[in-house]
Parts: structure tokens; C-alpha cells; sequence
């Protein structure tokens, strides 16, 4: 449990993360998952358990791809004590690209079948176009000056 807001003691200093190192979506059909990640996103499969996890490399980041009805679980291996963990529903992912490659990512994924929900520019010109994957996550590919200039 996390400390008392109203703690007055201060806490010691930690240097700010350097970034995300990992981000999880969750599908039940694994298969499908690793088919749409591997296949149309284009991403290198890392590392797979059947039934409980698909793990793909994203450019410096590991998108992770859990089965929920596995991850709730208290895991088996004592040497790897992951805490239980898990989401319904559709999550959000973001993958980074130039606005040349979102133009190109448009072009591949309506050939590929994929519909594309939503494609704007932001108030501060950074593109973005959002689509889902077979488990109904909602994913984005979006320029990053959509947060970093």
C-alpha cells in the first residue's frame, strides 16, 4: 500500500526512469494476436509461452501480449514470482512513426484489411491515425512530437 498523502517525511531520491521499457495488451486468442503483431505490424517475435504469452520488440520497447485468463493466475515457476495481473476490456497502445511512415502504415493496414477508426492531426501538427487489433485494443501510430519537439 502506498504512503499516507498527508506524510510530511520526505522520500528518498530516485533518478527519473528513462523510459518504458515494457507496455501489455491483453487477448484471449493468442494466436490470433501473434498473427496480427507478427504479420501486419511487421514486429519481431521475442518470446512465446502458448496460451499465456506472446512478447514482440518495438523499436527500444517490448510490447507484451497476455492472455488474462493466464496472467490472473498466481504464477507456477517460483523463480519468476510475477504477481498476478490482468485487464478486460480494450487497452491503448502507441506505436511511433514520421509522418511519411503513418502514410505508409495507412496504406499497409487498409490493404491488409484493417479499417482505420480515426486519422487527424493534432493541435500541435503531430499525426495520428488509431485502428484496432483482432482483440479490439485500440492502437495508434502517431508522430513522437505528439509529445516530444
Amino acid at each position: 500500500m502506498a504512503r499516507d498523502p498527508e506524510t510530511t517525511a520526505p522520500l528518498p531520491h530516485a533518478p527519473a526512469p528513462d523510459g518504458v521499457l515494457e507496455a501489455a495488451v491483453y487477448a484471449t486468442d493468442l494466436d490470433t494476436a501473434e498473427w496480427f503483431y507478427g504479420a501486419i505490424l511487421d514486429l519481431e517475435r521475442i518470446a512465446k509461452v502458448p496460451g499465456r504469452h506472446v512478447f514482440f520488440r518495438a523499436g527500444h520497447t517490448v510490447v507484451l501480449i497476455f492472455n488474462p485468463d493466464q496472467t490472473e493466475q498466481p504464477t507456477p515457476n517460483p523463480r519468476l514470482p510475477v504477481p498476478p495481473h490482468g485487464a478486460r476490456g480494450p487497452g491503448h497502445l502507441c506505436l511511433a512513426a514520421s509522418k511519411a511512415g503513418i502514410v505508409a502504415w495507412r496504406h499497409r493496414l487498409t490493404a491488409a484489411g484493417v479499417e482505420i477508426e480515426s486519422e487527424f492531426d493534432w493541435p500541435n501538427g503531430a499525426r495520428s491515425i488509431y485502428f484496432r487489433d483482432p482483440a479490439g485494443n485500440s492502437l495508434e501510430i502517431a508522430e513522437p512530437r505528439l509529445w516530444f519537439n
